[in-house]
């Protein structure tokens, strides 16, 4: 068994899409509309296919995104590869205004990684 993606709902559609395209070089598929409910959704594929993000908006989506410790789904993890990719992909977000919370370091348990805050408060971890 394995997960075939995650869901993320957000305010600004196009912007979150923009954001996973050109950090992330995620490739999206048509927008879908259900005109009924209002609903706007993509499906975002990452390199090998193997990983989906889908990001929805509607009317009603609302919501703080600003403590770091609410409960349920936290933060997207993805792999950059190596730790020049780590930094060189925290420093380029940082200088475009993304705020890093921490690292780029090594994690207690071994893991090269940083966690940046991205579009509409969502975390971040970039790791190798």
């Amino acid at each position: 068994m394995k997960i075939d993606h995650t869901a993320l709902y957000c305010k600004d559609l196009e912007g979150m899409k923009h954001f996973f395209e050109a950090y992330f070089l995620a490739e999206s598929c048509s927008l879908y509309h259900n005109p009924r409910t209002g609903l706007r959704t993509y499906i975002l594929t990452f390199s090998g296919g193997d990983s989906r993000l889908e990001i929805m908006t509607r009317p009603e989506v609302a919501g703080d995104n600003e403590n770091p410790y609410r409960a349920g789904f936290i933060h997207l993890s993805f792999s950059a590869g190596s730790r020049e990719a780590v930094d060189s992909l925290t420093s380029r977000l940082d200088a475009d205004g993304y705020r890093t919370l921490s690292g780029p370091r090594i994690t207690g348990d071994g893991y090269y990684e940083s966690c940046v805050r991205g579009p509409e408060g969502i975390l971040l971890e970039i790791t190798v």
